[in-house]
C-alpha cells in the first residue's frame, strides 16, 4: 500500500490512502441505515481486513514488493486547483510526495526513515516534530495494512451501514496513542470503500474523510485509482494512471538541502 501523511498548506496525497490536506477541505461522515445490523451477526474487524488484503492480491504479493511509485493528477474543483502528483514509497517506511500545482509551483513532503518534512511555495521548508512526527512514522509504514496491531490497540465492527451509496461494514480502530480511526469495507466486494482519520498537524487536529474506488490491477496487486477527500467546504480528487513496483531509486528519499539546513 502507498502511504503518505497529511500537512496543511498544499494538496497532499497517499495510496492507499491518498490524502489532500488543505485548510479548506471538509469532513463528511457516512449516513447510517435506518436499522443497523446487530453486532452479534457482524464479521470481525480482522476478518474484514483479511478479506480486503486477499481481494487485492494477498499477503505474499504485498510482501514481495520492495518499493512503489504511483503517478497521476489531482484537482480541487471549488478552488480551481489542478496539478500532477507522484507518490514514492520504500521499505520499511520511506516516503516521498512530489506535486506540480498549476499556477502555483512545486510542493513536496517526505520521510527518510528519521526526518519528516515538507516544502511548498507558501510555507517554505519545514521539519515535522513532536507528536506529529510520531504519527507520521506509523502512517509511513510500508506494511501498515498488513499489521494493524502495530498501530491499533483495539478493532471492532460497529455496524452494517451505507457509505458513498454503497453497503459497507463500519469498523472502529482505536489508536494506541489515543483517538479513533474509522474504516469502511464494501459488503459485496470486500474492498475498502473509505475511511475517516484524524491526525495532528501544524494547524491542530485535522479530520479527513476519504472515499476510495476504481480499483485496478497492476501486476499482482489491485489498488484504488480514484480517491476523493473532504474537509470543511471543499472536496479534492486524485486519479492515478500509473502504478509500478520495485523501480524506485533509494536516492530519491535523500533530504533536500533546504531541509538539511533546518536539522540541528
Amino acid at each position: 500500500m502507498f502511504r503518505i501523511a497529511r500537512r496543511p498548506g498544499c494538496a497532499m496525497a497517499a495510496l492507499c490512502l491518498v490524502t489532500f490536506a488543505t485548510p479548506a477541505l471538509a469532513q463528511t461522515a457516512a449516513a447510517p441505515q435506518a436499522q443497523a445490523k446487530p453486532a452479534a451477526d457482524l464479521p470481525s474487524a480482522q476478518s474484514l481486513i483479511d478479506r480486503h488484503i486477499k481481494e487485492t492480491g494477498g499477503v505474499a504479493a504485498f510482501k514481495a514488493r520492495k518499493s512503489s511509485h504511483a503517478s497521476g493528477s489531482f484537482s480541487i474543483p471549488s478552488q480551481g486547483i489542478t496539478g500532477t502528483v507522484d507518490v514514492y514509497s520504500m521499505r520499511p517506511n520511506k516516503a516521498l510526495l512530489k506535486q506540480s500545482i498549476t499556477g502555483i509551483g512545486e510542493a513536496s513532503e517526505g520521510f527518510d526513515g528519521t526526518h519528516a518534512w515538507s516544502m511548498n511555495p507558501m510555507a517554505g521548508p519545514m521539519l515535522v516534530t513532536g507528536a506529529e512526527l510520531e504519527q507520521k512514522k506509523l502512517d509511513y509504514d510500508f506494511e501498515a495494512a498488513l499489521n494493524p496491531g502495530a498501530r491499533y490497540s483495539a478493532m471492532k465492527t460497529l455496524e452494517k451501514t451505507t457509505f458513498d451509496n454503497r453497503e459497507v461494514y463500519k469498523v472502529s480502530m482505536t489508536r494506541k496513542e489515543g483517538g479513533e480511526d474509522i474504516e469502511f469495507y464494501d459488503v459485496q466486494t470486500g474492498l475498502k470503500a473509505g475511511e475517516i482519520k484524524t491526525r495532528k498537524s501544524a494547524m491542530g487536529d485535522m479530520t479527513i474523510t476519504s472515499t476510495i474506488g476504481e480499483y485496478k490491477k497492476f501486476g499482482e496487486v489491485m489498488v484504488p485509482t480514484t480517491i476523493k477527500q473532504s474537509m470543511p467546504g471543499v472536496e479534492a480528487v486524485v486519479t492515478f494512471t500509473k502504478v509500478e513496483f520495485d523501480t524506485v531509486d533509494p536516492a530519491i528519499f535523500a533530504l533536500p538541502a533546504e531541509i538539511k539546513a533546518l536539522i540541528k
